[in-house]
């Protein structure tokens, strides 16, 4: 049975979605076999890997709102071994459809019931916010990844997320927990990185991962071209930051 661990932090720009990308590109190529869920409206993690958003004849909007099971929904990308479930704008009106249908919380855990057999790893790129849609994706996880930028703002909201998560724990998914925490835009050089590292690891103690993800101008440049940071630049330094967590989440989840 697949591990499913959905990649969330309801503030933006935190490098939730390249983080997904790039540790779903990373796993693959370590020969695990892996769904991507994309269940944010604008479709980055869509885009980043090179999927059309306008022209998809299903998308994880049918798995929703129509009871399509993923396994139909599901296309191929330019990774061997990684499967992607797209979405687009249509998603939007998701939530809106959902309000007054039974059971609305676990229309994406009942979807991805065939899936979880066929894949090691599905990993979920929530959206930045904490409304139906991401309750979808943690009524499904077995774990939670939460990225954090290296910034002042950081832990704020955090108390809501872990709220939230609490929440769905107590009246959803009993077994949901945070499976990790990852610093991005990682600056070794700033007095803030240091405090803001600090601050993390007193709160989540071996939760946080070892493997951090440095600020890299490659990382930005990968998704226009609608590749991961593996095929963009192997040799960068955020791609090699992205191996090593990509490492430490098999060892975790291989060893759950």
């Amino acid at each position: 049975m697949a591990i499913v661990l959905a990649f969330a932090n309801q503030k933006g720009g935190t490098g939730k979605t390249t983080t997904a990308v790039n540790v779903a590109a990373y796993a693959a190529n370590a020969n695990k076999s892996v769904l991507l869920v994309d269940l944010d409206p604008q479709g980055n993690a869509t885009s980043g890997l090179g999927v059309g958003k306008h022209a998809l004849k299903a998308s994880v909007y049918d798995v929703l709102t129509n009871s399509t099971p993923a396994m139909k929904a599901v296309c191929r990308t330019r990774v061997q071994g990684l499967d992607l479930l797209p979405s687009n704008m249509s998603l939007v009106g998701a939530e809106l459809e959902l309000v007054n249908e039974m059971a609305r919380e676990n229309r994406l855990k009942d979807g991805l019931a065939a899936a979880r057999s066929t894949y090691d790893y599905i990993f979920v790129d929530c959206p930045p916010s904490l409304g139906l849609l991401t309750v979808n994706a943690f009524a499904a996880a077995d774990g939670i990844i939460v990225p954090m930028q290296c910034e002042y703002y950081a832990l704020e909201g955090l108390s809501q997320l872990i709220n939230s998560i609490n929440l769905v724990k107590r009246h959803i998914n009993p077994s949901l927990n945070i499976f990790g925490v990852v610093l991005t835009m990682y600056d070794p050089r700033l007095n803030l990185t240091q405090q803001v590292e600090t601050e993390v690891k007193s709160y989540f103690g071996d939760k946080v991962f070892s493997a951090v993800i440095p600020r890299n101008i490659r990382l930005s440049e990968a998704p226009s071209h609608g590749l991961p940071i593996c095929l963009y630049d192997g040799r960068s330094k955020g791609a090699e930051s992205y191996m090593a967590l990509t490492r430490e989440i098999i060892r975790r989840g291989d060893g759950r």
